[in-house]
């Protein structure tokens, strides 16, 4: 089995499959058709965390995924559900769902840019005082403020949906974490300058973990309360100070210190050796330190010849880095991404993150992707780098965390962008053996979360050029409808980027192309037809025959194979129209003049359809093709496939003056005489059947032998694919037939008498050779 292709645990197939049917699973429609939990359900922390956490996962990373209106009501009763550990991001929550889980005993509560939370919250948390451990606001910039008060009209009823995309207004001053005892994880990053952190915070003199990231910090003194017990501190993006580095020199325990910052152009900072050595003495138990984005000092690293010496070593006395020779044991982590640090030889820390090679970069991003997406989204540029460039030794790794950063940072254009990019070269031909189904499955879907979420030209091309790295249709199948929609999305606007366009169209052409008429009829209904004839008009506008034509019109005749009703839109959308102006504005394109031909095969296959195309003017255009030589006999031929079975409805349809009946047999006629039988071919059938029926019939001599030369010439010259498929079909009878029939023409008879006997022969050989 590929790595990263293990199988779903059946506890996680069945909460999807649950959250997918709640109404047929744990709940039932109640009064004004709100979401009920059966009452003889009971759920305990296992379940309902998963439940929660799971929907939450596929609605920031899943944009089919959808939250049904009073989920989170379902766990407003203890008795029946229990809620421990939730972890929540971005604007899947809003304050009136936690307050319908304010009786649950919540012991971990991750909140991570929940924007839509206001200072209503607040009331909820200060519910969950008694048992909380865990809590982290990360990015929650509006939930220490009130928002803002509207009018109401007389008699009118205030809308809580409403009031959550008002705009914030005043500071909830009066909170604090008076009460909550057992908190001792606490993550208040991004906290707003106008929320006194001091004050907010005092009252937690229990904490073991703190994270302060771009919080301002006017007095850090107040810091020295948890000189005794904190194991873990973040500052990053806090302004540093010679105070504030003072105050944590003082901490006793700390085992985890992150001091990093995003650039160096926003910090005064100077991280020296002396400070650097000053930090590494006083907290002896680090195992973890960020130094990430300071600019130090060159007096930091021994000299180049002399760390230059002997193989790379983590032992700390050997340390490239002078204040790292200070410690007593290689760090467990090392941030010392965007500084000059990472670029050494000797460097005491088992994972590091850097810039030097792709296992630094890796772990950056491991490391940034949650919380930093501004450095997640500059060390996946530097993979897509390495993989453009050099070789991703790591594929496996690389690929889960590029897909990790895209589901977790959706809204975020830079790394939509970089992540596309890099995902475009680590799925294309020289990584695929190295990839499993399900990992593909993956990437293809994050891929069409970024086409749905930005219509951004580089995230649409990167996006669409990915996809093209995957076999299609079969490996786009589980997604088909979705994919299909979102491509004829991007073709809508009548002024598209042409590089977006033309990939596009080719997508659209081999979605297409070799799947089954119910999939063919359902993308039709989504417009198909319409988009791909409403470029080709915007093409003859400015007279330009390029790709984009040429693959609008092969996409046409792809869809419309042995499908009569997109057949039947083809003709209702003006498309013979189209077909004749571009035969005029481009006489010399035979590319374009075969897939125009090809489609119009199958448009005269539906029997319901012939009486359209039985004009004068189309049998002329028709009849003057079978004299092309463009693409060897490929034009020539499908023009008289698209006579054969016109001619095939008999003499009494043919209400025409002028081209005669007769003559544009006899012209098919010496047309079929004048090909090459052993011709190689540019085309690709999956069945028989419009062919075939042509053959036991004696109205029209001529759509006989025309039958009996496309399958002569394909079961000759491809037998191992086409002697089957006769077979199957029931050719062989049909042929013999054609033996009997007077009016089969001698030339006809020879080559059905020739595959009679040669296609079963093949069929036996071939059976024998395999035993």
């Amino acid at each position: 089995m590929p790595a990263g292709d293990d199988p779903d645990s059946l506890m996680a197939l069945c909460t999807v499959f649950c959250l997918k049917n709640l109404r047929r699973t744990m709940c039932y429609t109640g009064d004004q058709n709100k979401l009920c939990l059966r009452p003889d359900v009971f759920l305990p922390s296992e379940i309902c965390d998963k439940l929660v956490n799971v929907l939450d996962d596929n609605v920031c990373s899943d944009l089919l995924f959808s939250l049904q209106d009073g989920f989170f009501q379902l766990f407003c009763d203890p008795c029946s559900t229990r809620l421990t550990q939730l972890h929540l991001r971005e604007d899947f929550v809003r304050d009136k769902d936690l307050e319908a889980i304010a009786k649950q005993d919540l012991i971990e509560l991750h909140l991570t840019s929940c924007t839509s939370l206001s200072a209503r919250s607040l009331r909820t948390l200060s519910c969950f005082r008694h048992s909380l451990v865990s809590l982290s606001l990360f990015g929650c910039t509006n939930v220490f403020f009130h928002r803002a008060r509207v009018p109401l009209a007389c008699g009118e009823d205030e809308d809580e949906d409403e009031e959550d995309q008002l705009p914030r207004h005043t500071l909830a001053s009066d909170f604090t974490f008076q009460g909550f005892g057992r908190l001792r994880l606490l993550n208040v990053g991004g906290l707003a300058a106008e929320v006194d952190v001091e004050t907010l915070l005092k009252p937690l003199p229990a904490l073991t973990s703190l994270d302060l990231s771009a919080v301002h910090l006017p007095r850090p003194a107040f810091l020295a309360q948890w000189r005794d017990r904190l194991g873990s501190l973040v500052l990053y993006n806090v302004d540093l100070s010679e105070e504030l580095i003072r105050t944590v020199g003082l901490f006793l325990v700390p085992r985890h210190l992150d001091i990093s910052r995003e650039s160096q152009r926003s910090s005064k900072f100077k991280m020296t050796r002396k400070i650097l050595t000053a930090v590494v003495q006083g907290l002896g138990n680090l195992v973890s330190l960020d130094i990430s984005g300071h600019i130090m000092l060159d007096n930091c690293t021994v000299p180049h010849f002399e760390e230059a010496m002997g193989r790379p070593s983590m032992e700390p006395c050997k340390s490239s880095i002078y204040p790292f020779q200070e410690l007593k044991r290689p760090l467990q982590f090392l941030g010392l991404y965007n500084t000059t640090l990472c670029n050494v030889t000797h460097i005491p820390a088992y994972k590091v993150t850097g810039s030097k090679n792709e296992d630094q970069v890796l772990n950056a991003i491991e490391a940034y992707r949650e919380y930093r997406p501004e450095l997640a989204h500059r060390a996946i540029n530097q993979l897509f780098d390495i993989a453009r460039i050099q070789h991703c030794n790591q594929l496996l790794r690389a690929l889960q965390l590029v897909i990790g950063a895209l589901k977790c940072h959706k809204y975020d254009k830079s790394i939509q962008v970089t992540g596309s990019a890099a995902l475009f070269y680590l799925t294309n031909t020289e990584y695929r053996n190295d990839q499993s189904v399900r990992l593909r499955r993956e990437v293809i879907e994050v891929v069409l979360n970024g086409m749905e979420q930005y219509q951004e030209v580089t995230v649409q091309r990167n996006c669409c050029l990915t996809l093209c790295n995957f076999n299609i249709p079969e490996e786009l199948e589980f997604q088909y409808h979705r994919v299909n929609m979102l491509l004829l999305k991007i073709l809508e606007p009548a002024r598209q980027d042409e590089s977006i366009q033309r990939i596009a169209v080719h997508l659209c052409n081999a979605l297409v192309c070799q799947v089954d008429n119910d999939h063919k009829e359902a993308v039709g209904k989504m417009g198909f037809v319409k988009t791909m004839l409403n470029l080709i008009q915007k093409k003859l506008q400015d007279r330009m025959c390029d790709q984009v034509m040429e693959f609008s019109w092969s996409a046409l005749w792809n869809i419309t194979d042995e499908t009569p009703d997109n057949c039947q839109m083809f003709l209702n959308c003006s498309g013979m129209d189209l077909f004749l102006e571009c035969l005029q504005e481009f006489p010399d394109k035979q590319e374009l003049h075969r897939n125009m031909l090809g489609l119009l095969g199958n448009v005269a296959e539906v029997k319901a359809l012939r009486p359209q195309l039985l004009t004068s003017q189309f049998i002329t255009v028709f009849s003057n093709l079978l004299d092309s030589k463009a693409d060897g006999i490929e034009v020539s031929y499908n023009a008289c496939g698209v006579l054969s079975h016109i001619m095939y409805d008999g003499p009494e349809v043919w209400a025409l003056g002028e081209p005669d009946r007769v003559q544009v047999m006899d012209k098919m006629w010496d047309a079929i005489q004048s090909w090459d039988v052993s011709s190689r071919r540019n085309i690709n059938y999956r069945s028989f059947e419009p062919i075939l029926r042509l053959l036991p019939q004696s109205i029209s001599p001529v759509s006989q032998h025309w039958a009996t030369w496309a399958l002569y010439n394909l079961v000759s010259v491809y037998p191992n694919k086409y002697c089957p498929l006769l077979v199957k079909e029931g050719g062989i009878g049909l042929l013999e037939k054609v033996l009997e029939l007077e009016s089969s023409q001698r030339e006809t008879k020879d080559m059905a008498r020739y595959m009679d006997v040669h296609t079963d022969a093949h069929i036996c050989t071939d059976i024998t050779s395999f035993f």
